[in-house]
């Protein structure tokens, strides 16, 4: 199967919550092949729908998370047990011929012989049928050995803090797509010391919308400018969102108690007087802290203050440049 190969068969076991914002998405994209049959102000009120689903995507990002592999749970498994020939056709061929007794009929037209030729020609091809049943189960106990002995060998890995291993795991979960399809990529690197940070390139500033719609009393839309105030603080939402789904995502996938993001987004170089990329948020989240979370009602940049973290953010004027998190501070956590 392969090493990618056997994580992605346990990612499709594991089981992902699909948040409300998803679901509508769905709906209103079922419901965009109708959009030149409506009236006015049906589309109207269509583009505000979808409008407003976006703004709900984009800041419910860390509502959605796959179940945490339970890499000690696979150690448990036991070891599949090869098949046994137990021959049983050929055993039931052999009764047969050596119960076999003549009927009347047989008899009268003398067809004992030929039948007893008949049940012995039968004992040779139920066993090489036995035998053919017999590979068939070998070979798929081969498969099932060598994907229960892979699977160990990832889990021994994973929980030994293998860097390569921890790498090769989140690029097989492909646990990070719908962020990419928003525009953002991410880095992974295994740190000395075993902690784990991601270096995440938001482009928050090409998702988040420039322009608020809304229906006026009328019926009709209505489309102005975003106040900067209002961009700025959907901008921190979204990529505090962002984070803690990257951070709940890899702690997922990982037995680490502790991870970093660090968002990555283009802002003012106040030494050089140029736009750069330039970290805006790092973040170390901490799996207890996580899970103790109610990530249906939190904030997403007020849920920052659970965490060690620097962000320097003001309304009026966004985002600023900030230093990393050190990750040898955490490395005795992490490890």
């Amino acid at each position: 199967m392969g090493w990618k190969g056997t994580v992605r068969s346990l990612q499709a076991s594991a089981k992902r919550a699909e948040r409300n914002a998803h679901r509508r998405q769905r709906e209103l994209e079922k419901r965009q092949k109708e959009f030149a049959k409506m009236e006015a102000l049906e589309q109207a009120a269509y583009e505000v729908d979808v409008y407003e689903n976006h703004i709900d995507i984009l800041l419910s990002m860390h509502k959605e998370c796959a179940e945490p592999v339970k890499w000690k749970k696979i150690l448990s498994k036991p070891e599949p047990k090869p098949p046994v020939k137990r021959g049983a056709l050929e055993q039931a061929a052999m009764h047969a011929s050596a119960t076999y007794r003549p009927n009347f009929l047989a008899k009268l037209f003398k067809l004992e012989s030929r039948q007893r030729a008949a049940l012995i020609a039968k004992i040779a091809t139920a066993a090489t049928e036995d035998e053919r049943l017999f590979q068939a189960q070998l070979e798929e106990w081969r498969g099932e050995h060598s994907d229960w002995a892979e699977e160990r060998g990832i889990a021994l890995r994973i929980l030994d803090g293998d860097r390569q291993a921890k790498l090769d795991a989140i690029e097989a979960f492909e646990s990070f797509e719908e962020i990419s399809h928003l525009g953002s990529s991410i880095q992974m690197i295994v740190h000395e010391g075993g902690v784990l940070e991601a270096k995440l390139a938001i482009h928050g500033s090409h998702v988040i919308p420039t322009e608020i719609k809304s229906l006026l009393k009328s019926g009709k839309l209505s489309t102005k400018a975003m106040p900067a105030g209002r961009f700025n603080e959907l901008h921190q939402d979204y990529v505090c969102s962002c984070a803690l789904r990257v951070g709940r995502e890899l702690l997922a996938i990982l037995p680490d108690y502790l991870v970093i993001v660090t968002a990555i987004d283009t802002v003012l170089n106040s030494s050089t007087g140029h736009m750069e990329d330039q970290p805006i948020l790092s973040v170390a989240f901490s799996r207890a802290t996580v899970e103790g979370l109610n990530l249906e009602t939190i904030d997403p940049s007020d849920s920052m203050k659970n965490f060690v973290h620097n962000m320097s953010f003001k309304k009026g004027a966004g985002f600023s440049a900030v230093t990393s998190l050190d990750a040898q501070r955490f490395a005795r956590v992490g490890a």
